[in-house]
C-alpha cells in the first residue's frame, strides 16, 4: 500500500511539474534510474 502511496504522490509531483512548466535538474533517463536505485535500495533494507 504504501509503494501505492509513493506512486500516487510522484504522479501528482510531475504533473505539478509538467502545468507550472518548470525544468527538471536532471534528464528524464538519469531521474528514472535514480528513481530505480532508491526504490532498489528500501527493498534490499527491507529485506535485512
Amino acid at each position: 500500500m504504501a509503494y501505492v502511496k509513493v506512486l500516487l504522490a510522484g504522479m501528482v509531483v510531475g504533473v505539478l511539474y509538467v502545468a507550472l512548466r518548470v525544468k527538471a535538474p536532471a534528464p528524464p533517463p538519469v531521474a528514472l534510474c535514480g528513481l530505480l536505485g532508491m526504490l532498489l535500495s528500501q527493498a534490499a533494507l527491507g529485506a535485512l
